[in-house]
């Protein structure tokens, strides 16, 4: 199947079967992923069909949506590639950024590594830090009925995977929880870069955010 040709269908289909999802995990974040894969794809030695087909599909059911079901996304993600006849190495290697990419995989020692796969986290963490990275959390919170703030509450820094999934803390611990240990994360160059800019913002952030909670 021709590039073009099976990135129009995939997007089509992640447009229909996301149409309900959580603000923060719906098609327009799916969008700005690939968007930004695409550009870092365009500094590093990749398979762009890959980064793409992960970029775009990486969400296309997330395992806390699904009774943390692992597989759900990786087997939806080859069900439909094998629906538009894409080839089987391309398919397997699709899937295998959708299981490597998560930050609470980041626990575990790695078995797979890929510069698609480098990519395509990079632009998922990306949409997880600055401005977009600060709604995200916030509408997440909102949807798990998390608190926004509750100055009694510590951040639960997790050790593990299992400590990260079953974490509940408000939603501003989730910045040192998560969100602030994500720039000394990224893995390209293209991807650092960005994530600076993006970082002194949530600092800036949360200066303001305090400032504002002595009032």
């Amino acid at each position: 199947m021709e590039h073009d040709a099976a990135i129009n269908q995939t997007i089509n289909f992640v447009k229909d079967t996301l149409q309900h999802a959580e603000g923060g995990h719906d098609w327009w974040h799916i969008h700005r992923v690939w968007t930004n894969a695409k550009l870092i794809a365009a500094t590093e030695n990749a398979d762009i069909l890959v980064v793409e087909l992960g970029a775009l599909l990486h969400d296309i059911a997330d395992s806390k949506f699904h009774n943390g079901d692992e597989e759900i996304g990786p087997k939806t993600a080859r069900d439909f590639l094998q629906s538009i006849n894409v080839d089987e190495q391309t398919i397997t290697h699709v899937q295998q950024i959708i299981r490597h990419i998560s930050f609470k995989n980041s626990f575990d020692k790695s078995t797979f590594h890929s510069t698609e796969l480098a990519i395509v986290q990079d632009a998922d963490r990306l949409d997880a830090i600055g401005a977009i990275g600060i709604a995200r959390t916030f509408s997440y919170g909102g949807f798990k009925g998390r608190e926004i703030y509750n100055p009694d509450i510590a951040p639960d820094m997790p050790v593990d995977k299992s400590a990260y999934k079953n974490s509940a803390s408000p939603s501003i611990n989730h910045f040192y929880e998560k969100l602030l240990l994500l720039k000394d994360k990224m893995n390209t160059e293209t991807g650092k870069k960005l994530a600076h800019q993006r970082h002194d913002f949530m600092l800036q952030y949360l200066d303001q955010f305090y400032l504002e909670c002595k009032h």
